[in-house]
């Protein structure tokens, strides 16, 4: 009985202290991912600020091809709204929107996901001329985990787990726009 007691008290401080510990740690992430492709600005930017096109490039949109798609308002401008639902659970169901179309080169975006869990991420995608003929794409991905659940990012790492995903986006939009 003793050492059930003994166990009970250790797994109770353990918890106690992670919870703890969740109050001090960060609740937010960011993760960047960039790459140059050989086109000029005006012809980059005006690819990705159309949100559909992100069906051809995103991995998070080719994971499921039967997934349900609907768009509401004029893709490319602010309001503009991209939502989907997917029996995968990797996909789930949500909605993006453009928040903002800066015609220097970036574009902002609110994610809203409903399924398998709420929550609400920011994006945005910026493009720079390198040189005349090069432009870099930068994709950023910002998220904020509430407490407790903030104590997850102790165990994974988001820009491992989100980053993959963003290069190889960003690599399927090279090869898409190099063709």
């Amino acid at each position: 009985m003793k050492i059930l007691i003994s166990i009970i008290i250790i797994v109770l401080s353990i918890l106690a202290l992670l919870l703890v510990i969740g109050l001090f740690m960060k609740k937010e992430y960011s993760v960047v991912s960039e790459v140059v492709i050989n086109k000029p600005k005006t012809v980059v930017f005006d690819y990705i600020k159309l949100l559909k096109n992100q069906n051809d490039f995103s991995v998070w949109a080719t994971m499921d091809p039967n997934m349900k798609k609907e768009f509401k308002g004029t893709d490319g401008t602010a309001g503009f709204v991209s939502a989907w639902e997917s029996e995968n659970k990797n996909v789930g169901k949500g909605e993006q929107e453009i928040l903002k179309v800066d015609e220097e080169g970036r574009i902002e975006y609110e994610i809203r996901f409903i399924k398998p869990f709420e929550s609400t991420s920011y994006a945005s995608m910026s493009v720079v001329s390198v040189t005349e003929d090069q432009s870099k794409v930068q994709w950023i991905f910002n998220g904020k985990m509430k407490y407790p659940m903030n104590l997850m990012l102790l165990f994974m790492n988001m820009e491992k787990m989100i980053g993959k995903d963003l290069d190889k986006g960003l690599l399927n939009l090279k090869k898409i726009l190099e063709k």
